[in-house]
């Protein structure tokens, strides 16, 4: 009886394990899978998702660097014009304070190409110094490379004067007016053809010594021609009054006459 009832509680245990293993796996089964958390990273070109578990030992201890592949543009100001006046003497070229500062200068032809005309500005006659009664000739630097200017005067036999790259202005003799003088620009290709710009007659100034003349004679004109105007209109105003009175004389005394009584 005691080995029955052992051999009883014997299969009854066994029974109760094999029921409890059947449910384990059964609830493994159907349970839903263990999620991980997902990390997002944050770039300038949108998320970044990662599935790293903070329990994996292989998460690591800071986000990855995310390298982009957009380059910020850098801001760059427009290049500005240099400061220079083809028609100064004796400046810095274009070409240094381009080096020096970073501007643009004006397109310029090479030195294997004929240059361009220079532009004749006046023709100034010499009132001071020992160049006086001559005449100074102006003009502006063409935008070619220049080894030299020369000054050609009409009449003058083919006698040119030669000045320097950087000359703007040269004297020359006395000149009649109606002359035709012309600068020319000189480099290694060759020179410049005359045109219209680089040519002018030379017309002489008019003089401002008279001016003052000329105003003071209009002026005295004028302040007579008022005077006479004043002197006819004051005229003919006192011999309106003096009509007035006469008639109103004449009528006061219908019986007086200057013949006698009536």
């Amino acid at each position: 009886m005691t080995s029955l009832c052992r051999n009883l509680a014997a299969l009854l245990f066994l029974l109760s394990r094999l029921m409890h293993s059947h449910l384990f796996t059964h609830a493994a089964s159907t349970a839903s899978p263990i999620t991980r958390p997902r990390i997002i990273y944050m770039n300038g070109l949108g998320s970044v998702e990662d599935d790293y578990d903070e329990d994996d030992p292989d998460y690591p201890s800071s986000p990855p660097e995310l390298v982009s592949s957009v380059k910020t543009p850098l801001l760059r100001r427009d290049p500005q014009p240099c400061k220079y006046d083809p028609c100064l003497e004796n400046q810095e070229p274009c070409a240094q304070l381009s080096k020096e500062t970073g501007c643009v200068c004006p397109g310029m032809s090479g030195a294997d190409k004929l240059p361009h005309a220079p532009v004749i500005q006046a023709l100034l006659p010499v009132s001071e110094g020992e160049d006086r009664g001559k005449i100074e000739v102006q003009w502006c630097a063409p935008s070619s490379v220049v080894s030299l200017y020369r000054v050609t005067v009409e009449g003058s036999d083919g006698e040119t004067l030669e000045f320097g790259d950087n000359s703007r202005r040269g004297v020359v003799g006395s000149l009649e007016v109606g002359t035709k003088v012309c600068v020319e620009a000189v480099n290694p290709a060759g020179q410049s053809a005359p045109s219209e710009f680089s040519c002018k007659r030379y017309s002489a100034p008019q003089s401002s010594d008279f001016s003052p003349f000329v105003l003071l004679l209009g002026g005295g004109v004028l302040l007579l021609l008022l005077l006479v105007i004043v002197a006819v209109i004051l005229w003919r105003y006192k011999k309106c009054q003096k009509a007035k009175r006469d008639s109103t004389d004449g009528l006061g005394n219908p019986s007086y006459s200057r013949g006698g009584t009536l």
